[in-house]
C-alpha cells in the first residue's frame, strides 16, 4: 500500500511563496499522472495541478502562472511550487493520484495572510 507524505506548509504573507514536497513510499509511482489538491474550510477538496510521468503539466485557472508542479520518478516525488501566493490559497494541501487511487497523506497546511 502506498503511503503518502506530504510537506513544506505553513504561514505566509500575501504575495509570498512556499515549496510543497510530497513523497510516495511503495512502487508504481512512475506509472501514473500526479496531481496536488486543496481543501479550504468548507470547501470541497479541488485538484489544482497534475503531472503525467513524462512531464506534461495542467493547472486550476486559479493557480495557473503562479504555481508550477514537477516531479522525480526515481526519488518518488511531486513538488508544488507556489508564488504569488494569495489568501484564498490557504488551504490543506493533498498530493495523489489524478484518480485518486491511494489513501490520503495527513496533508500540509498553508495560510496566507497578514
Amino acid at each position: 500500500q502506498v503511503q503518502l507524505v506530504e510537506a513544506g506548509g505553513g504561514l505566509v504573507q500575501p504575495g509570498g511563496s512556499l515549496r510543497l514536497s510530497c513523497a510516495a513510499s511503495g512502487n508504481g509511482f512512475g506509472v501514473y499522472v500526479m496531481g496536488w489538491y486543496r481543501q479550504a474550510p468548507g470547501k470541497q477538496r479541488e485538484l489544482v495541478a497534475a503531472i503525467s510521468p513524462s512531464g506534461l503539466t495542467s493547472y486550476a485557472d486559479s493557480v495557473k502562472g503562479r504555481f508550477t508542479i514537477s516531479r522525480d520518478n526515481a526519488k518518488r516525488t511531486v513538488t508544488l511550487q507556489m508564488n504569488s501566493l494569495k489568501p484564498e490559497d490557504t488551504a490543506v494541501y493533498y498530493c495523489n493520484t489524478q484518480k485518486i487511487l491511494w489513501p490520503w497523506g495527513q496533508g500540509t497546511q498553508v495560510t496566507v495572510s497578514s
